[in-house]
């Protein structure tokens, strides 16, 4: 069982460093998204720089990656009954090899696709439940940066609240919880002073 989990994290690990925004830029444009506009390679910045046409393979990658790591985890796992516990293993990892990619230099995303996904997995219901904490609060303000806040920040709390009989999901709920709202402190604090730019996810770009 030790080295299915071994197996599972690296796996995912390495699933994680293959980053939607920075693949899909080199592909249309030549460039490195991390030396445009805000610097990080997640959705929001490819979007605002390349447009919403191609942004659907960013989020096929960043979605489909999580998807493959979380099955992954609980076929390895489930073998021993625990098929929860491999898929939050597995989306542990996804979620800190697309924040902190060793083959990208530690520069990655905030995770915020991946992580909704990676919510889906552990609880669709719950994953339906964030992502719409997350679609009201950008329909509302249009800053990506809030909404990604309030539902990442959510997930932990829900997950050990419905299924307080898992504890190492549970762990894995609220690490990622924590881990992603520490991912946009730099948001926060721009939220804070009235600084923060509003994103338009379906504008056409440059």
């Amino acid at each position: 069982m030790v080295l299915s989990c071994i197996a599972t994290f690296v796996i995912a690990y390495l699933l994680g460093n293959l980053n939607g925004a920075i693949v899909i830029a080199r592909l249309v444009a030549g460039e490195d998204v991390r030396t445009k506009g805000s610097g990080n390679a997640g959705l929001t910045n490819f979007t605002r720089n390349y447009g919403s046409k191609t942004s659907i393979f960013v989020i096929l990658i960043d979605m489909g990656k999580a998807i493959a790591a979380c099955l992954l985890g609980g076929l390895l796992l489930g073998r021993y009954g625990l098929y929860q516990d491999g898929v939050a293993l597995g989306g542990l990892g996804v979620i800190l090899g697309h924040d902190f990619p060793a083959l990208l230099g530690f520069k990655g995303g905030k995770g915020i696709l991946s992580g909704v996904t990676v919510a889906l997995m552990m609880d669709w219901k719950l994953g339906l439940l964030v992502f719409s904490i997350f679609l009201i609060a950008y329909l509302l303000t249009h800053y990506v940066s809030l909404g990604s806040v309030l539902s990442s920040g959510s997930f932990g709390f829900f997950y050990a609240w419905c299924h307080p009989e898992r504890p190492f999901p549970i762990f894995v709920g609220f690490f990622l919880s924590a881990l992603l709202v520490w991912m946009h402190r730099a948001n926060i604090g721009r939220l804070i002073r009235g600084e923060e730019r509003k994103t338009n996810l379906l504008s056409k770009g440059k």
